[in-house]
């Protein structure tokens, strides 16, 4: 034990944690621990993008990429309540990161001092955050830090990861107290509990009785690492994949049985396979309404006619929205391991088995591929969306990582994109927070320094962090912006055409706010880019835009590239969705299967 300020006690824990970086912005709070960072920066780097919420959703993306958490430090008040579309982000995709946030003196607590929440109880931040961590830790002395640092990081990376809020006074930053620091904790996938030997059993007799099953993969395969136990199942048995957008890169994109995503904007192979089944066997994700056509049956699931094997690490997801047949808390890698040895030695278990089933999905594929592929090599002014999709996965490296915003982009991405590696496409998928994949990409070049990392984002999300720019410039961050600018919040104004005949108010993007028929506004994203000292590019003709990513890819330097997409052509829908009361619509391509 040795006298040590607090300040110095957070540092050193995470030093001994091996934390490479400190993503976050100064402020009077915070203060106190930056004479501790500098103490420490030859070993954990403090990075300062210029917004709270980039900071946080870098955090993430590192996470996503590294499977190790890093921290964010943020002052007291607003620069903290930034933090909160973050952590929900982080949270709702099992992601992980240590928020450390300021909150008053403990010597003024309840005196309403600059910046305390107060109403309800003294130095109350912590209750805003209650509902977007894991846990929250709140010590008050510096003799608290130790034990509240270690259950921290034990509780961010022990069984479903996620993110942990450590809310400190900030006299403690700079109070001494004779501690030791606390042994390190072993990290995320160090725990992994396994299935029991009878449920272990049974599933695989019910894979052996089943004759149209499908394996459901999503982010807990990813962050478990399970993406060659699940390739080796799908090789083995020969059956069909169906990834939510958090699974994607787990198996073999280019593979037949790889059907990618389900649901509304789901391939249609994938939504056939779902809804036709007899079993569905749902390792590491959760049956949302995005992942599940609003959970009406027969447009992506039929359940309870489809039996369905529902594996999971968090018991809070077993039967959440669909009761499962058998449910197992296990985790995703050690699980299939244990299913592909089962297996295994069973003779009435191989690819012969289910060789029918495999010839109806390819003839699904052969469907699909016939009413899309054309579109894809169209040349327009302004782009086709399939263009561009089709465009990017041809041209960017096999090792890039994809960082997604939300908005229409993403749906044509999940749709068509080919996921080549685990854990490179990333997406705010449970809370849908836009900002994400704008800020996202940092952190994920920060991860993986030598691979090159592109955010392909909407002109809205762009537009809701474009500072992003100068944080990119400043570290010398490589990464590339490829800006879906359709002058528009295109998502909401497709669902105003298709649910509100049409009428659009409020999500496009005019000059002067003139309205439907008036001039199409938006600001020079490119232009914008130059202004920060970053390459800027814009791309209005189809015939342009791969040498112009290729360029941005290859010159290592922060890019911004603006490209005119087709705002009127919408991604094909293979399922449905709901806003309840509002009626569902029909799928575009291919309809509903119900069981007689």
């Amino acid at each position: 034990m040795r006298s040590m300020k607090g300040g110095e006690v957070i540092a050193e824990y995470l030093v001994q944690q091996k934390v490479p970086f400190v993503f976050g912005i100064c402020g009077h709070g915070n203060v106190g621990i930056l004479d501790a960072l500098h103490a420490v920066r030859d070993r954990v780097t403090l990075v300062s993008p210029r917004h709270e919420q980039c900071a946080g959703h870098m955090a993430d993306a590192y996470f996503r990429v590294r499977h190790r958490p890093v921290a964010t430090l943020t002052s007291t008040g607003p620069g903290s309540a930034n933090m909160v579309m973050s952590l929900a982000t982080a949270l709702s995709d099992s992601s992980a990161f240590l928020a450390i946030t300021a909150n008053v003196p403990t010597s003024q607590a309840n005196r309403a001092p600059f910046q305390e929440l107060y109403a309800h109880n003294q130095a109350d931040f912590a209750q805003v955050l209650r509902p977007v961590v894991k846990r929250s830790f709140q010590p008050s002395r510096v003799d608290m830090l130790p034990l509240a640092l270690r259950q921290g990081f034990d509780t961010m990376t022990t069984g479903r990861p996620g993110p942990v809020n450590l809310d400190i006074p900030y006299n403690v930053f700079q109070e001494e107290a004779e501690v030791a620091l606390p042994p390190a904790s072993p990290g995320h996938g160090h725990h992994r509990p396994a299935a029991g030997e009878a449920d272990l059993a049974r599933a695989v007799d019910l894979l052996a009785a089943a004759r149209r099953p499908v394996l459901f993969i999503g982010q807990g395969t990813s962050l478990s690492g399970a993406g060659p136990e699940i390739a080796a199942l799908q090789q083995r048995l020969g059956i069909p994949v169906i990834t939510s957008p958090n699974g994607m890169g787990c198996v073999p994109a280019d593979d037949p049985l790889t059907l990618g995503f389900i649901g509304r904007n789901g391939a249609y192979p994938a939504n056939q396979a779902g809804r036709h089944a007899d079993l569905v066997l749902c390792i590491g994700t959760r049956f949302d309404d995005r992942s599940s056509s609003s959970w009406h049956p027969g447009y992506s699931w039929n359940f309870p006619e489809t039996q369905l094997i529902q594996v999971d690490i968090d018991p809070a997801e077993l039967g959440r929205n669909y009761p499962p047949t058998l449910g197992i808390i296990a985790d995703a890698k050690t699980f299939a391991g244990q299913l592909g040895a089962a297996v295994a030695g069973r003779r009435d278990l191989s690819r012969e088995t289910f060789a029918a089933w495999r010839d109806e999905v390819a003839g699904w594929r052969a469907e699909w591929e016939a009413f899309v592929r054309p579109n894809f090599g169209a040349i327009t002014t302004p782009i086709r969306p399939e263009y561009v999709v089709g465009t990017l996965q041809a041209v960017l490296p096999e090792d890039v990582i994809l960082s997604l915003d939300s908005g229409v982009h993403h749906n044509w991405f999940m749709q068509f994109w080919q996921a080549r590696r685990p854990s490179s496409m990333l997406n705010s998928w449970g809370y849908s927070s836009m900002g994400f994949g704008v800020c996202g990409v940092l952190g994920a070049q920060l991860a993986a320094p030598d691979r090159p990392c592109v955010a392909v984002v909407g002109d809205g999300g762009f537009m809701m962090a474009p500072y992003v720019v100068a944080t990119a410039v400043e570290y010398g961050l490589p990464c590339v912006w490829i800006v879906w600018n359709n002058f528009a919040w295109g998502a909401i104004r497709d669902l105003q055409y298709g649910l509100f005949d049409g009428r659009e108010h409020g999500t496009a993007f005019y000059k002067g706010n003139q309205g439907p028929g008036g001039e199409r506004y938006n600001p020079d994203f490119a232009a914008w880019a130059r202004a920060c000292g970053a390459d800027g590019v814009t791309v209005t003709r189809s015939e342009d835009l791969a040498g112009a990513v290729e360029a941005a890819v290859a010159a290592r330097r922060p890019c911004v590239i603006d490209v005119h997409v087709d705002a009127e052509v919408r991604p094909p829908s293979t399922g449905t969705w709901q806003l309840p009361p509002i009626p569902y619509k029909e799928p575009v391509f291919g309809g509903p299967y119900r069981p007689a």
